[in-house]
């Protein structure tokens, strides 16, 4: 439900931006001048550190150790043999991912006057947990047969995240200075994504029968997102470069896969409230492209 309703605001407030541009782009009726409003595209990369509670997050979730259920056949203390469902564990020790990643950005958008606002589209290189060796073994309750241990696949376990945020933002010290602060503040949505280590099993609680395995792929979950930046801007006519920080708000649901949920933490009852938090510093690269009025200047010289 919350990603429905997620998704439902983005594409509200997409459509809300593209009528009132329409609505008011009359240059004599309007309240501003659309001859006077010029594109953008800006490149950028930040260094990322990531809240405590994210990096618990993703090492704990990512790197989980899972169970691996067999049908067995196994002698009780009666004589009688009976069908048994063993669970075996493996022992795996995959390093850890660091607290800090990269974070790559492409922002398409447009300014008027002293107000900017934009689309700011990030991703990162997935981190990646090299696999110890190409399989491992796990062993099960002793006594059972045909097996007391099975071998099972091992995989690299990896995560990324990418997602965009809808950027509004003020140059506080006027149009076209040399230099700029500009403060910015967005919402908008991420996936996080992770590969496990090998084929875990998944079981119901209140329903042991019902087990799924995770397969050989990325699951993902959703966030909504709000961002505050601050960026310091020298503009060179149509180049800008900048320097920026800021802090990201993120709040995960919980992993699902397979049709289960990997609850995270201690006494939830709320599983959409995985931290997910970033604090950021970087540099951004502008490009600002002609306004129509700025054409129309250009041809009378």
């Amino acid at each position: 439900m919350k990603t429905k309703i997620a998704s439902f605001l983005s594409v509200f407030a997409l459509s809300l931006l593209t009528l009132a541009t329409g609505a008011f782009a009359d240059s004599e009726t309007g309240f501003y001048e659309k001859d006077h409003v010029r594109g953008f595209i800006s490149i950028g990369g930040d260094y990322r550190g990531m809240r405590k509670e994210f990096a618990d997050y993703v090492n704990t979730v990512a790197r989980s150790n899972g169970v691996h259920y067999i049908k067995a056949v196994k002698a009780s203390s009666s004589g009688d043999v009976d069908t048994v469902q063993v669970a075996g564990w493996g022992d795996l020790n995959y390093k850890k991912f660091n607290d800090y990643y990269l974070g790559l950005h492409v922002n398409v958008g447009a300014q008027y006057k002293q107000f900017m606002t934009w689309m700011d589209f990030n991703f990162m290189p997935p981190q990646v947990s090299k696999r110890p060796d190409d399989s491992y073994t796990v062993e099960v309750e002793k006594g059972v047969t045909p097996v007391e241990s099975l071998t099972f696949p091992l995989y690299d376990v990896e995560w990324f995240t990418y997602g965009a945020d809808w950027m509004f933002g003020w140059k506080l010290f006027g149009e076209n200075t040399f230099i700029n602060l500009i403060p910015a503040v967005g919402f908008g949505l991420n996936l996080i994504n992770m590969h496990y280590a090998s084929h875990f099993d998944w079981v119901e609680v209140g329903n042991e029968e019902h087990i799924e395995t995770t397969r050989d792929r990325f699951y993902s979950t959703l966030a909504t997102t709000i961002n505050a930046e601050l960026e310091l801007r020298i503009e060179l006519g149509r180049l800008a470069l900048g320097a920026y920080g800021g802090y990201r708000f993120v709040r995960y649901n919980d992993m699902r896969h397979e049709g289960f949920n990997q609850t995270y933490g201690k006494w939830r009852t709320n599983h959409t409230d995985n931290v997910g938090d970033t604090y950021f510093l970087g540099l951004r690269l502008t490009w600002y492209f002609y306004s129509q009025w700025e054409k129309k200047q250009a041809d009378k010289i």
